[in-house]
C-alpha cells in the first residue's frame, strides 16, 4: 500500500477533499493532508485566490513542502489545483519520491528542475476547464508527459474546475468515480 500526501485546492480542506482522502485509505493507503490555510476554507474560487495572493504563492507552496518534512519521503505527492504547486514540487525534488497525481492543474517542469527519473504521474482535468486549457496547463501536462517515462494525461468531457471535490457544486459524479477508479489502480501500482 502507498504513503500519499494529497494537498488541498484554493478553498481549503474541504469535506470533499478529505473524503477523496478517505476513500484512498479505504482502500488501504495511507493519506495525510496537510492543511496549508490552517484551518480556513473558502466559498469561492475566487475569495480563496485572494487569500493565497495577500499571503504568497511561495509561502503557500513552502508550507506543503515543510508539512511533508516529516513525512516518509516514499511518498505519492497528490494535489488538487492549488496543491499540485507543493505536490509537484516534492515530487520532482525530493528523493524517493514514488509518484505525482496532479488533479486539475500542472505547471512546468522547469520550475523545480527537470522530471525525475522513474517517478510515475497522472494529470487529471476537464477538457473544457477554463483554468486548465486557458491558462496554460494543458501544455505544462503535455510537456510532462512527453518528458516523463511513465506520465498519463486524463482528460474528462466538461469544464467545471474542481470536478473530483464532492462538497462543491462543480462535482462531476461520473468524472470523479473515472478519476477515482484510475488513482487507484496508480497506488496499487506505486505501493
Amino acid at each position: 500500500m502507498a504513503t500519499v500526501v494529497l494537498f488541498h485546492h484554493v478553498q481549503g480542506l474541504t469535506p470533499g477533499v478529505t473524503g477523496f482522502a478517505d476513500t484512498l485509505r479505504a482502500a488501504g493507503h495511507t493519506v495525510h493532508t496537510p492543511d496549508l490555510f490552517a484551518g480556513r476554507t473558502f466559498e469561492s474560487i475566487e475569495a480563496g485566490m485572494a487569500f493565497v495572493e495577500q499571503t504568497g504563492f511561495d509561502e503557500i507552496s513552502g508550507r506543503g513542502v515543510k508539512a511533508a518534512e516529516n513525512l516518509p519521503a516514499d511518498a505519492v505527492y497528490a494535489g488538487f489545483s492549488l496543491g499540485v504547486i507543493p505536490a509537484q514540487r516534492l515530487a520532482q525534488t525530493r528523493p524517493g519520491a514514488r509518484g505525482a497525481l496532479l488533479f486539475h492543474s500542472c505547471v512546468p517542469t522547469s520550475m523545480f528542475g527537470a522530471w525525475p527519473d522513474g517517478v510515475p504521474a497522472q494529470i487529471h482535468a476537464m477538457d473544457a476547464d477554463p483554468f486548465f486549457v486557458d491558462e496554460g496547463d494543458i501544455e505544462a501536462a503535455r510537456a510532462l508527459i512527453e518528458e516523463a517515462e511513465n506520465a498519463q494525461l486524463f482528460l474528462y468531457p466538461g469544464s467545471a474546475h474542481l470536478f473530483a471535490d464532492a462538497s462543491l457544486p462543480s462535482y462531476d459524479a461520473a468524472a470523479a468515480q473515472l478519476l477515482t477508479q484510475r488513482v487507484l489502480e496508480f497506488l496499487a501500482a506505486a505501493g
